[in-house]
């Protein structure tokens, strides 16, 4: 026996040199081909769960970035606020305090132009019916002047970013009279009349 013979017979005859045999029936066949279509369902099934899941790693990393966006910016509500508040005032004061008011005026636009650029805006509620998702009522105001649940007066601006609230305005919401009042100021008014 030549050398080659030898390493013949000694190799097992179904390993061709990474070549995959030929199944030796047609039920070998069959269950071949259903665990390559089972792999090949799990292997899909694993690729769309990823995607799905880097999908919702990104919306969650995009929502916390926002969320932290609003809150720094719901942090410059307050002192933007006092300020306004504070200017109110200048028109009794001395003309120095006044030229100086029209410094923290000109700091306060720039304040209220940032936040403009990042999405937040005051709505308006005067002369708006009370909604209680934008709205925190602090006090009722008892009147005829306008219809009741209507804001009379804001104390505290609120403010959306995009389509959410980020703070409510804080109002005053109309009332009906009491019957009482009614009727004494509808005599009050047929004897001004008269």
């Amino acid at each position: 026996m030549t050398d080659e013979e030898q390493q013949q017979q000694v190799q097992p005859p179904c390993e061709n040199d990474g070549e995959a045999v030929a199944p030796q029936s047609d039920n070998e066949m069959d269950t071949l081909r259903k665990e390559a279509s089972e792999f090949k369902d799990k292997y899909l099934r694993l690729l769309a769960e990823m995607e799905n899941t880097r999908k919702r790693l990104q919306k969650d990393k995009q929502e916390s970035v926002q969320y932290a966006v609003q809150n720094m910016m719901v942090d410059f509500l307050s002192p933007i606020d006092h300020m306004e508040n504070a200017l109110k005032f200048t028109d009794q004061a001395s003309n120095e305090v006044k030229q100086w008011a029209l410094g923290f005026h000109m700091i306060l636009n720039q304040f209220k132009d940032v936040l403009t650029q990042n999405g937040v805006v005051p709505f308006v509620s005067v002369g708006t019916p009370f909604d209680h998702n934008k709205h925190e009522a602090i006090e009722m105001i008892a009147t005829d002047s306008v219809d009741p649940g209507t804001v009379v007066e804001e104390h505290l601006k609120g403010y959306r970013m995009g389509d959410r609230l980020i703070r409510p305005a804080r109002v005053k919401v109309s009332k009906a009279l009491p019957q009482e009042e009614a009727d004494q100021e509808g005599q009050e008014l047929s004897e001004d009349k008269e």
